[in-house]
C-alpha cells in the first residue's frame, strides 16, 4: 500500500498537519519530488506537502470505508487509544478494528506511539479527485 509522501509544492495551513488525498497514478509522486528538488536547488522556500495517492476512486472507497472514516473520526476526537479501547468505544468487535487500524496505518493515516496506542496525526484530511 502506498504511503503518505513528503514533497514540498505548495503551502498548506499554518500549524495544521494536512494530509492531501488524491487520485493518480504513482508517478504523481515523482513529480512532486522533482518539484520540491527544483525549488532546493534554487534555494526557494520549501514547504513540506503530505499526500497519499491512490490509483482510483474504488481505492479510496475501499479504504476510506464509512467504518473505517467513523473509527478516524473517534480516534481523533479521544487521542491515543488501545486496539481494544478504541473497538469498545466503536462498540464494534476487536478483530474487525484490528484490521481496520492496520490498515489504515499500513496508509499512514493512524501512527502508533511508542506504548502502542494508535492516534490520528493528521488534523486535516484533504482530498483532491482529477477527472
Amino acid at each position: 500500500m502506498p504511503k503518505p509522501q513528503a514533497a514540498s509544492t505548495r503551502p498548506q495551513a499554518a500549524s495544521a498537519r494536512v494530509l492531501e488525498i488524491r487520485v493518480g497514478p504513482a508517478a504523481d509522486a515523482l513529480d512532486r519530488f522533482e518539484a520540491a528538488w527544483n525549488r532546493r536547488a534554487g534555494r526557494r522556500a520549501v514547504k513540506t506537502l503530505h499526500v497519499l495517492t491512490l490509483p482510483n476512486l474504488a481505492q479510496v472507497a475501499q479504504n476510506l470505508s464509512p467504518a473505517r472514516w467513523s473509527l478516524l473520526e473517534e480516534l481523533r476526537r479521544a487521542g491515543p487509544l488501545s486496539i481494544y479501547a478504541l473497538a469498545r468505544r466503536l462498540q464494534r468487535n476487536y478483530k474487525n478494528v484490528h484490521t481496520d487500524v492496520t490498515q489504515l496505518a499500513a496508509l499512514g493515516l493512524i501512527e502508533r506511539a511508542s506504548d502502542n496506542r494508535v492516534l490520528v496525526p493528521w488534523e486535516v484530511l484533504r482530498a483532491e479527485f482529477t477527472l
